[in-house]
């Protein structure tokens, strides 16, 4: 189910879970800011979550609350899984579901990296 973008943070979230090493996962990376990891439900050859190690409900509570060191660090973690998974040529598709509109479906902030293939438009024209 979609959730509130500006709902307070709930830290029994799955990927707040996954932060304590309470539930395991297929790592890639990791650093001060960040987490990245293999989705468990991949939508591409190449499918990464990267995450925060703050407790952010949504990119609008991260982008409003960060500080200017976790927003550089997390931004920067982004970079490096994909440089990585050596996806900067031939391309690769960044997102982040926001809200209900956006259907972010869990309640931590969370980039997915997808790649290995060659993606459609975005949107429909």
């Amino acid at each position: 189910m979609p959730i509130d973008p500006t709902a307070p943070y709930d830290p029994d979230n799955i990927f707040a879970r996954i932060l304590r090493g309470e539930i395991p996962c297929k790592k890639v990376y990791e650093d001060e800011y960040a987490l990245a990891f293999h989705d468990i439900n991949p939508q591409a050859p190449l499918h990464v979550l990267v995450i925060p190690k703050g407790p952010y409900v949504s990119w609008e509570d991260f982008s409003a609350q960060a500080s200017d060191a976790d927003i550089v660090g997390f931004v920067r973690a982004v970079g490096q899984v994909a440089r990585d998974a050596g996806l900067v040529e031939p391309g690769y598709r960044l997102l982040a579901n926001v809200g209900q509109h956006g259907h972010q479906e869990v309640a931590h902030l969370h980039v997915h990296i997808f790649g290995g293939r060659q993606f459609g438009a975005m949107l429909p024209r």
